[in-house]
């Protein structure tokens, strides 16, 4: 009965944190709700019986990542940027570049449907544990999308330092 209402919990701190996100106007607020949406996250692994996973969230995503968006976040001069003219007439670019991405998601949709499946559960390899298990899996398996997920994150922290530099000089 603990189960369910602690599912239920985390369940809500999630949604909760993930809508007050996306529909809060100041970016701190945000990212501390952002926060409060992976430590429910979190709290859904450890029902899980993934330990392993709970404690990356914790110490990477809500430790190290949250921290470094917070930094950049502080970074950008936000007062500055809301009173700017946001867009410059690129609409057709910005069309293109949607255009351009979507086809690309399509096709990496195209070419990997058939990982998107879950017939079997994870492999059990005898005598391994959750970590050995999961890195087996993440690291034959799902290379490439564990890349693309660190890259983007990469591309945006770049990003937001580099509007920063071009705020601050």
């Amino acid at each position: 009965m603990t189960d369910i209402a602690f599912f239920y919990a985390f369940a809500a701190l999630t949604v909760l944190g993930a809508i007050l996100t996306v529909t809060l106007r100041n970016a701190i607020h945000c990212a501390i709700a952002l926060i409060a949406s992976l430590a429910g996250i979190a709290g859904l692994y450890l029902l899980q019986k993934a330990e392993f996973l709970f404690v990356v969230q914790i110490m990477l995503y809500i430790g190290g990542v949250m921290v470094l968006f917070l930094f950049v976040i502080m970074l950008v001069n936000l007062d500055g940027a809301a009173k700017e003219r946001q867009y410059h007439r690129h609409w057709l670019a910005a069309v293109a570049c949607l255009i351009g991405t979507g086809a690309i998601f399509a096709a990496f949709l195209h070419r990997g449907a058939g990982s998107l499946k879950l017939e079997s559960p994870l492999p059990v390899v005898p005598g391994a544990g959750n970590v050995e298990t999961l890195s087996m899996v993440l690291f034959r398996e799902y290379l490439v999308p564990f890349e693309v997920a660190s890259l983007l994150l990469l591309v945006a922290v770049v990003g937001g330092v580099m509007m920063a530099k071009k705020r601050i000089d």
